[in-house]
């Protein structure tokens, strides 16, 4: 039996994180930072997508920048064949 898990980093799925910049509500003029880690789909990215909009609709926090890092946790192997001699005593 398979797992879903493994069934869906076969379909694209991998882990992305966000850094979402914001205003604090009290105080414009500075921006906080908050990060969060999901698994997601590139490119269209539909669970930050979802939690963005949860975001404008229920925190006061205005969002100014959003910057998004997405790896694909199952990927071809990189092979390199290297030229050299390794001895062993």
């Amino acid at each position: 039996m398979v797992s879903s898990d493994f069934l869906k980093r076969l379909d694209g799925f991998g882990l992305l994180t966000a850094e979402i910049l914001y205003r604090m509500p009290d105080h414009p003029a500075f921006l906080q930072s908050f990060l969060w880690q999901t698994e997601d789909k590139a490119p269209d990215f539909p669970e930050l997508s979802r939690f963005l909009h949860f975001w404008e609709r229920e925190l006061d926090g205005p969002i100014h920048l959003v910057r998004v890092a997405h790896e694909k946790l199952i990927k071809p192997c990189d092979f390199r064949y290297l030229q050299g001699e390794l001895l062993l005593n």
